[in-house]
């Protein structure tokens, strides 16, 4: 059988969200993030992979 094996994608808000569109603030918030350099580790799928695009020049990898 084959084993799916888990993959996570850790996050951290770098910049503020003032100034920036409510559907971006409100990403911010669907992925955990709260404060600058607050972070969040989040399962790698397509769907949060579409979050983090969005957002990208608000976040880093870490």
């Amino acid at each position: 059988m084959n084993e799916k094996k888990d993959r996570f994608i850790r996050i951290k808000l770098i910049k503020s969200v003032i100034g920036t569109k409510k559907s971006h603030r409100d990403t911010i918030k669907g992925l955990g993030l709260k404060k600058l350099n607050s972070s969040s580790m989040l399962d790698d799928t397509p769907e949060i992979r579409g979050m983090i695009h969005k957002i990208h020049y608000l976040i880093k990898f870490i």
